[in-house]
């Protein structure tokens, strides 16, 4: 091989290696520059200043700068959105407002990738495709076509290159994210690189459209009973798993629907149907679509919502779905004291939790939102509620900030399209049926079945269990055994007490030596003594001064914690 072709094959790999390192010299330099923002603080008493900003950069700064990193770190800062135990208000205020408008790629860029992904030419498929894209985001764009038998569509495309991109940001940021948790007090109460797994899983499920199209489908079955609510469906034939072409439902936005036809047309039966049929998805259906927000729903020219954008959907598991609706209908009821129990049951207690304190402002949370329940939204109120759980040493699970989030989004389309509704009242209201609802799911054959296995295997169990206990009691065998004590705290302590006893034993045993020996004639000497007895007496007092030093600092810190 000549030395040009060699130079051609070794060229790619260090032009690969700067590109990498210019990245996160671009990555690093943002951090760099909002380390004293307030970001990622874990939400001390000056995080929670709604008017908190500092002289290295505005909130609004922050998300411009953000945006200007590319699509990871946008679909980073809406996901930041969502977790105000993480970002403080003015912050996750500032990234509610990111928008995904961006220019759009070349349609010959988007045929070539709609071909390759489909197999055929475009024109075996579709009778027309407008190059005009019908909207632009960071990962794809979306373009109206007519199939060939006339059925008007809207075709989905991931923007070429963007998955790559995507998975280079996010293994840089991974290694960032365990440098904090390993070296950062906020890195270990926040633990960024769980949070970061998560929102990899979540970004990932997002850039699988056949996962989207999987959702559309189901909402549209698990939302047939509103009919005020439509969901576009989607065309097998014509989905890949980087392309999603669905039923083609125009209408206008709901925060831009003209109020003359708000004033000719109702639109209270649809707010209160899209509120409900939520509320259903997330306990019943266990679904949180996580972004609710006005560009996602649209009114429909027949006075339907129609629902689009079904990305980003996390699933909720039963037990952590009884707990959140309890949570609700306590926050809803005016109980503080309820809520506080299943924001306990929900989070983990970290090693600084103040459980008084959680319980005091819980309490007083919920007592000013029943005061003000309507002009106070539900989502704000639970949004509230982790932001105080984490000021108090309380780690909430996500789904809890995106039930959260996406209550908040509803208030906001309830408001632009019927601000005359009593957002509160329906929530109460059909809170009761979602109750009715899991006791129907409950009472089931599948789960009568296995609830009657278990009784069957408790009534045959148990008498033999219940004799193998008493036989042990009578005979003085029975033994309790408490697992995980070697590794608490109390374990800890047992440990320090022994091994400050134990040298302050060896402590007294030399000293009392050295004084015995001091009056033993000896031909060696040290400042008039015995050697030996110096030496002794020296260490002793060496060990007897580091005993001294350890309990004063090492118990004034347990006293402050």
């Amino acid at each position: 091989m000549t030395q040009d072709g060699l130079a051609a094959t070794q060229d790619p790999a260090p032009a690969r290696s700067e590109g990498a390192m210019e990245r996160r010299k671009q990555i690093m330099k943002f951090l760099f520059r909002y380390r004293n923002s307030g970001v990622f603080s874990g939400l001390g008493q000056d995080a929670l200043r709604e008017e908190a900003t500092v002289e290295d950069g505005t909130p609004a700064q922050f998300s411009r700068d953000l945006e200007a990193l590319g699509p990871t770190f946008i679909k980073l800062g809406q996901m930041l959105s969502t977790r105000p135990d993480i970002v403080p208000p003015s912050y996750a205020t500032a990234l509610e407002r990111m928008q995904e408008e961006v220019s759009p790629v070349p349609v010959e860029q988007i045929r070539q990738a709609l071909e390759a992904d489909l197999g055929v030419r475009l024109s075996k498929v579709f009778q027309t495709f407008d190059p005009e894209p019908l909207g632009t985001a960071s990962l794809a764009q979306v373009h109206r076509a007519v199939l060939r038998d006339g059925t008007p569509v809207a075709v989905k495309v991931q923007k070429p290159g963007v998955a790559q991109r995507l998975l280079s940001d996010l293994a840089m940021l991974r290694s960032i994210a365990g440098a904090a948790d390993r070296l950062t007090k906020v890195g270990r109460t926040l633990r960024f690189s769980d949070w970061l797994d998560e929102f990899t899983r979540t970004l990932m499920a997002e850039l699988d459209y056949v996962a989207e199209a999987e959702n559309l489908e189901r909402f549209a079955l698990h939302l047939e009973a509103y009919p005020e609510l439509v969901v576009p469906r989607p065309v097998w034939d014509l989905t890949r798993r980087r392309v999603l072409t669905m039923e083609l439902i125009e209408g206008v936005r709901v925060d831009q629907v003209p109020a003359v036809r708000r004033i000719e047309q109702p639109m209270l039966p649809m707010t209160s149907a899209l509120l409900r049929g939520y509320l259903d998805q997330i306990f019943i259906f266990g679904e949180i679509h996580a972004d609710p927000h006005p560009g996602n729903l649209r009114v429909t020219a027949d006075n339907r919502l129609a629902i689009f954008d079904l990305g980003m959907v996390a699933n909720v598991p039963p037990g952590q779905r009884e707990c959140l609706l309890r949570l609700l209908f306590a926050a809803v009821d005016g109980r503080g004291e309820a809520v506080a129990r299943e924001m306990l049951a929900l989070g983990t207690q970290l090693e600084e939790f103040d459980g008084e304190r959680f319980s005091r402002e819980t309490g007083q949370l919920i007592s000013r939102y029943s005061a003000h329940s309507g002009t106070t939204s539900e989502g704000l109120v639970v949004l509230e509620l982790v932001r105080t759980a984490m000021a108090c040493g309380l780690r909430t699970p996500p789904e809890l900030s995106l039930l959260g989030k996406a209550l908040l989004n509803l208030d906001t389309v309830c408001r632009a399209l019927s601000p005359e509704l009593d957002a509160k009242a329906v929530v109460e209201g059909h809170l009761q049926h979602v109750m009715r609802a899991r006791l129907r799911q409950s009472l089931s054959s599948p789960n009568m079945a296995s609830e009657l296995m278990d009784l069957q295997s408790l009534a045959r169990e148990g008498p033999r269990k219940l004799s193998d206990i008493l036989s042990l009691l009578s005979e003085n065998k029975l033994q309790i055994r408490v697992s995980g004590l070697e590794e608490s705290h109390l374990m800890e302590s047992l440990q320090k007490i022994a091994n400050r006893g134990a040298a302050g034993v060896v402590t007294a045993a030399l000293i009392l030596a050295s004084a015995l020996m001091m009056r033993v004639p000896t031909a060696s000497t040290l400042f008039g003594y015995p050697t030996v007895a110096m030496i002794l007496l020296f260490i002793g007092a060496i060990l007897g001064a580091s005993i001294v030093i350890s309990a004063l600092l090492g118990d004034r810190k347990v006293k402050s914690r």
